[in-house]
């Protein structure tokens, strides 16, 4: 079991990565919490129980510190947890600083569990290949370690002909609109057609990203709504 702290302020994101983790199996959550300073007293209280953090889920955007200085910290705490940043910060600057404290991967936020099950499977393989069981590894296991992190992650998809960029465009436009949007208005927003938008979305809802609101109109005719889940 890979124990895992879960550093996310987003009370329903918190709870989609406790699930997806429990439906990949192998995982065990040590704390959720919703600030840098809770974070970094879970990680060191469980290193004092001899069962220290070894993934760290966290989201870069926290209300008491940056994301980032979170990472530098934990990295001072033997042994360090490996950390896979999930955020909706995308800014070069952002993702490049995250890199350079420590952070292996990096999932933008929105997401869905495909995306999320691809990039842990990711960690997982860069585990495999450095998991020999002594302190020296070979040129071998380095290799396959760094590819592990690098190659492009076709897993993401969440079906057969199901485009990453294209879920992330739809998530993107779902978070933006206050009132969500339906497919029809999806596909003006993207240039799609609205069957291309809908089959995106309700992927999006399976998987929890995104809610469905039915709406009825003056014909009595309903419409589904598509709204973002974190909203309050």
């Amino acid at each position: 079991m890979i124990r895992v702290l879960i550093v996310e302020d987003e009370p329903l994101i918190a709870a989609a990565h406790r699930e997806y983790l429990t439906r990949m199996g192998g995982f065990e959550i040590v704390a959720t919490t919703p600030t840098a300073q809770e974070a970094l007293r879970a990680a060191r209280s469980a290193t004092a129980d001899g069962a220290p953090v070894q993934l760290v889920l966290l989201d870069l955007g926290l209300p008491d510190a940056q994301g980032v200085d979170l990472a530098s910290a934990l990295s001072g705490i033997r042994p360090d947890p490996d950390i896979i940043a999930i955020t909706a910060q995308r800014d070069l600057a952002t993702v490049r600083s995250a890199m350079a404290r420590g952070v292996l991967l990096y999932l933008l936020k929105p997401f869905a569990f495909a995306a999320f099950r691809a990039k842990v499977q990711q960690y997982l393989d860069y585990r495999e290949a450095l998991g020999g069981g002594g302190d020296a590894v070979s040129q071998r296991d380095v290799d396959r370690a760094v590819a592990a992190l690098r190659t492009a992650d076709v897993r993401a998809t969440a079906s057969k002909g199901a485009a990453p960029q294209t879920f992330d465009a739809v998530g993107r436009a779902v978070r933006d609109s206050e009132a969500g949007l339906t497919a029809s208005e999806a596909a003006a927003a993207l240039g799609s057609s609205r069957v291309t938008a809908w089959r995106y979305l309700e992927r999006l809802a399976d998987d929890g990203v995104v809610e469905r609101i039915t709406e009825y109109g003056n014909t009595g005719r309903p419409q589904v709504r598509y709204r973002w889940r974190s909203r309050t």
